[in-house]
């Protein structure tokens, strides 16, 4: 079996609104990149203070990992959840090995995710609004996709854990904000500076 009986349209409705707001994050992340290239002196308009701020991201190294800059990715990759998404909804069935790459593809996002996350804390010392949004949407998206994968084409043991693991998965995604907002915390003192 690799597809369950019905749709799964929560996911589908979740893989549009994500890829849409995570498209949005790094549009907005390459516009002001383009606004620092062709003005240098200027100043991001998501720069509010020292921590939290995202022209020291997209400036530095970690900025344009690949040789381009990072958003980039994301304007690119933010489309497939959107097309998926659509196409669920629209009576699409996806075959096992396109769900695995779709699957290695998400899998990808939340480790790159993952990495810019430290270094912005531990590296860069600040906290980028619009990679925050991208944080927030790519995390769920990569643990909804998996869950599914493992519910419909995993080992059969995995199937039913998976599936009831998947009510949880709002909370799943809380607790791990909860976990880079204490990161954070320890590390950049986020609170005494904001306040």
């Amino acid at each position: 079996m690799t597809q369950p009986r019905t749709r799964p349209v929560a996911l589908a409705v979740w893989l549009v609104i994500a890829g849409v707001v995570g498209w949005w994050a790094a549009y907005s992340l390459t516009m002001e990149r383009f606004h620092l290239l062709m003005d240098p002196t200027a100043t991001a308009s998501c720069d509010f203070n020292p921590l939290v701020q995202c022209g020291k991201n997209l400036e530095s190294w970690q900025g344009s990992v690949f040789g381009f800059p990072n958003p980039i990715l994301g304007l690119s990759g933010w489309i497939a959840p959107i097309v998926v998404g659509v196409a669920i909804l629209a009576g699409a069935r996806f075959a096992r090995w396109f769900w695995l790459l779709f699957l290695a593809g998400m899998t990808f996002a939340f480790g790159f995710v993952v990495w810019l996350i430290g270094q912005s804390i531990f590296v860069i010392g600040t906290l980028c609004p619009w990679c925050m949004v991208t944080w927030v949407v790519t995390i769920p998206s990569f643990y909804a996709v998996l869950l599914h994968v493992i519910r419909t084409a995993g080992p059969s043991r995995w199937r039913r854990g998976a599936g009831a693991v998947m009510g949880w998965l709002p909370l799943l995604a809380i607790v791990s904000y909860a976990v880079i907002a204490v990161i954070a915390e320890v590390r950049l003192d986020v609170l005494d500076q904001l306040f």
